[in-house]
Parts: structure tokens; C-alpha cells; sequence
């Protein structure tokens, strides 16, 4: 059966989104390996993480003022020369300072891109049913990407250093990874630049031009902002504390990787599933149902010790949150201007991404300190009180 255009379009949107969040996926899961190879503490690698988020908090409002004004090929286009920039770095000198580096490239990348990708895919939706379903749709992307990036790094870094001659978990191993998280963004530009501009944004003259911060004094947007930070701490958490675990437990690379994956393939999945239901669901039945699944798995999470029952929580986990971002998206498209699409998109990217910056630090030192089932405990709480803001985002 033929793809329509729009589809078709639609398709090399999620394949670019893949390839380029999939490169960060996978040096996200590859990095902090690395430096607990070297013998960094977790409190170390809970600022390597961090730095994931760090140059998304600077650069969001300025990369959707900048996708607001220029639309999609050029904001993406300078964001994957940073993307390949971080790669190659961490290939040519695997070392911790480097590794920071790498990981403010590589994040900042991928939060620039996203932004001109969501704004694009939300305008050219016509109303609220398709918003859920073509965000659910790009969604897909990151889902994937977050179970074929680690998946992958793992398997080079367990495999590709005894292809050379050396052992398993070598130098030689994560350098292969790296290069190839430095090769998939080039492959995001040969599926973003047949794209076609939307028309720009007209703004009527003689007005003030509307600012994103104005959008702060909106109650939907202040308790849409407060869910999403709760929903994304959950995210963090998860990705922070299975290296962690896995390491203590002598899990492999690749068993550590497949964890992760398994979290990530059961997000794509329900973000597969999602767009044939888009007229049935409303999107504060099912992100508040999604926050209380995600606090009794959190409460459970750090007591299963072996691979199977980690790799079933996983799953479930995915499942859970999986579900939230399309409805994130669809609610904040419907209740900002136009004019503002870019930059709201930035403010929340902000938001989440300053709590990134902050938590993997705090979980790094909690874990030193009492433990890192603790930091799932306190997650899994917040989370499930927050439900309630959850359901007063219905209209």
C-alpha cells in the first residue's frame, strides 16, 4: 500500500529523530560505563549525566526562538554538527573531561533538534485528535532510538574489542561505540532535508510581539510544567540508577543495555498502539494513570536482583511512562499561541532538562550515601502525589 506524502514525511521525520537521539542513547549508556571502568564513584556519574541536560537548559528558549523564525532543516542542520562533534571526541579521547564534553555536545544536539522537529509536526496538525495522534507517532522515535542506541553500544563494547584482538569492556570496545554514535546523526540529515517548509508565522504589525515567559503566569501551563518535571525526574532516575545497579550486580554491558532497551522497546510499543486510540483517550485520564503505575513499580523496582525480573519492570515502566509524552505535547500545542509554538516547546524543554542538570547529582549523592533503592523510593512518592495535578489539567 502506497504512503501518502504527509506520510511519507512524517516517516523521515521519525527516522531522523531515531538516528540522532539514538547517537545520544547510546554515548548516554556508553559514557557512564566508561568512567566506572576508570573507578569514578556514582557521584561522578551522576554529573557526567548531568551534563546531558546541561546545555539544553541554555539552549532551549534560544533554540525555539530560532525554530520559530527559520522552521526545521536549519535549526537541525547546526544542531547535528555539534551531535558528530560530541562523537568524535569521544572516540579520539576516551577520557572523563572528554567525556563531558561530549556529553554537553551531544545533548544540546539532540534538545536544539527536537524542538524544531516538535514544532514542525504541531503545526501541521488540524486539531486535538490528530496533535495526539502524530505526536504519538514521533514519539515512537525517541522510544526506539532509547532501545537501539544502548543496545547497540553495548554490544560493540562487549564484542568489538575482541574483534580486534583485545577483550571484552576494552578501550578498543568503547571507542567503537562512540564512532558509531558519531556516525548516526549524519544519517538524521539524509532524512531531514527533503523536508518542506511550513509557511511562516505572521505576526500582525503594529502588536507586541507575545513573550514565552508571559505563558509562566497561565495555571495550565504552570501545573502541565510541574507534571512533566515529575514524569521526566522518573525518566532520569531510571537511567541513572540500572547502569548502577547492573554494575554492582556484575551484570554485562550488553545485559545492562538490553534493560534499557527493554524500557525503551515497551515505550515504542504503546506509542505504536496509541494513534489508533487517539479519539478515545484524554490526556489527563491517562498521564494521571500513568504517574500512579509509575510509583508502585518504582516502589519495587530495586527489590528484583536478577535480569529477568529488572527486565520485567523495565517493561512495565515503559509502558507507563511511554504513554505520557504524546499527551504532554498535544495539551501544550492547544493551550499557546502560534506565534509561540517553538519557544513554549523550549520552556519546557528548559524545565525538564534544569531538573536533568540537578537530579543526577542528587541521585549520585543519595546513592553514595544511603543507597540508590532510595532514590527509587522518593521518586516513586513525589510522582504518585503528583497524580493530582495530573487530573487538573482536564479542560
Amino acid at each position: 500500500m502506497a504512503i501518502s506524502p504527509p506520510a511519507w514525511a512524517l516517516t523521515r521525520l521519525i527516522a531522523g529523530h531515531i538516528c540522532l537521539h539514538g547517537a545520544m542513547a547510546g554515548t548516554r549508556m556508553a559514557a557512564p560505563l566508561m568512567a566506572l571502568k576508570q573507578g569514578y564513584s556514582p557521584l561522578y556519574v551522576g554529573c557526567l549525566l548531568a551534563l546531558f541536560s546541561l546545555m539544553q537548559v541554555f539552549l532551549a528558549i534560544p533554540a525555539g526562538r530560532y525554530a520559530d523564525r527559520h522552521g526545521l532543516r536549519r535549526p537541525v542542520g547546526l544542531a547535528l554538527c555539534f551531535a558528530v562533534t560530541g562523537g568524535l571526541l569521544a572516540t579520539l579521547w576516551p577520557r572523563f573531561e572528554v567525556l563531558c564534553i561530549s556529553a554537553l555536545c551531544t545533548g544540546g544536539a539532540t534538545g536544539a533538534a527536537s524542538i524544531a522537529l516538535q514544532r514542525h509536526v504541531g503545526r501541521a496538525a488540524g486539531d486535538a485528535t490528530e496533535l495526539k495522534r502524530v505526536f504519538s507517532w514521533l514519539a515512537i522515535g525517541p522510544a526506539l532510538s532509547n532501545f537501539l542506541g544502548p543496545v547497540a553500544a553495548g554490544l560493540l563494547i562487549d564484542h568489538a574489542g575482541v574483534w580486534f584482538g583485545g577483550v571484552a569492556a576494552d578501550t578498543t570496545g568503547f571507542r567503537s561505540a562512540f564512532l558509531l554514535m558519531a556516525v548516526l546523526p549524519l544519517l538524521t540529515w539524509f532524512w531531514i532535508r527533503p523536508t518542506r517548509e511550513l509557511p511562516p508565522v505572521v505576526h500582525p504589525p503594529g502588536q507586541p510581539r507575545p513573550q514565552v515567559w508571559g505563558l509562566l503566569r497561565e495555571p495550565a501551563m504552570r501545573r502541565l510544567l510541574l507534571v512533566n518535571w515529575l514524569l521526566s525526574s522518573c525518566w532520569d532516575v531510571h537511567t541513572f540508577v540500572v547502569p548502577v545497579l547492573g554494575h554492582e550486580r556484575a551484570f554485562s554491558a550488553s545485559v545492562i543495555g538490553a534493560i534499557l532497551g527493554s524500557f525503551a522497546m515497551a515505550s515504542a510499543c504503546i506509542r505504536v498502539l496509541m494513534p489508533m486510540l487517539a479519539s478515545y483517550l484524554r490526556e489527563w485520564v491517562v498521564v494521571s494513570g500513568a504517574m500512579l503505575t509509575t510509583a508502585l513499580l518504582f516502589a519495587v523496582y530495586p527489590l528484583m536482583h536478577s535480569p529477568w525480573t529488572m527486565g520485567l519492570c523495565s517493561v512495565l515502566l515503559g509502558l507507563a511512562l511511554g504513554s505520557v509524552q504524546p499527551m504532554i505535547m498535544s495539551t501544550l500545542h492547544q493551550i499557546t499561541p502560534h506565534a509561540l509554538h517553538g519557544q513554549a516547546l523550549g520552556l519546557r524543554l528548559m524545565s525538564i532538562n534544569l531538573s536533568s542538570v540537578l537530579m543526577p547529582m542528587l541521585f549520585g549523592t543519595a546513592g553514595a550515601v544511603v543507597g540508590v533503592s532510595v532514590v527509587f523510593w522518593t521518586v516513586g512518592a513525589a510522582v504518585g502525589l503528583g497524580a493530582r495535578a495530573a487530573w487538573r489539567m482536564r479542560p
